[in-house]
């Protein structure tokens, strides 16, 4: 389970994190991440209805979750994440769930990496 601190859950932060983040696909996700600074990371889970009925959005979600509290021990701060599943998610195994979140996030943390922050333009 992810604390409260490591939630997005304003639509503000959604927005800003889908619109102008780097983004990085994979067959069962697609994830965004913007960078915050000192802030812990912050993840956030987009499951339509597209994906299947409640219980199985719902294990999606969980299953989600479970990745991202994982994650956090890699990236503790400086990232704020939105992860949405794709249908194909809905029979992903766990192992596959995961394996494609951990590569989008270092896909996306590599894109942010090689594009120099507002500050450092200063």
């Amino acid at each position: 389970m992810l604390a409260v601190g490591n939630r997005v859950r304003t639509s503000t932060d959604f927005s800003h994190t889908v619109r102008s983040g780097a983004r990085s696909g994979r067959r069962n996700v697609v994830l965004y991440a913007v960078r915050t600074g000192p802030c812990p990371t912050r993840v956030g889970f987009i499951v339509a209805k597209s994906v299947g009925n409640a219980v199985t959005r719902n294990l999606v979600k969980r299953r989600l979750r479970e990745a991202a509290a994982e994650s956090l021990r890699e990236y503790p701060t400086g990232y704020d994440v939105v992860v949405r599943a794709l249908p194909p998610a809905a029979t992903a195994s766990w192992q596959e769930l995961r394996t494609d979140y951990m590569g989008a996030l270092r896909t996306c943390v590599g894109k942010l990496d090689r594009v120099p922050s507002f500050d450092q333009k200063r």
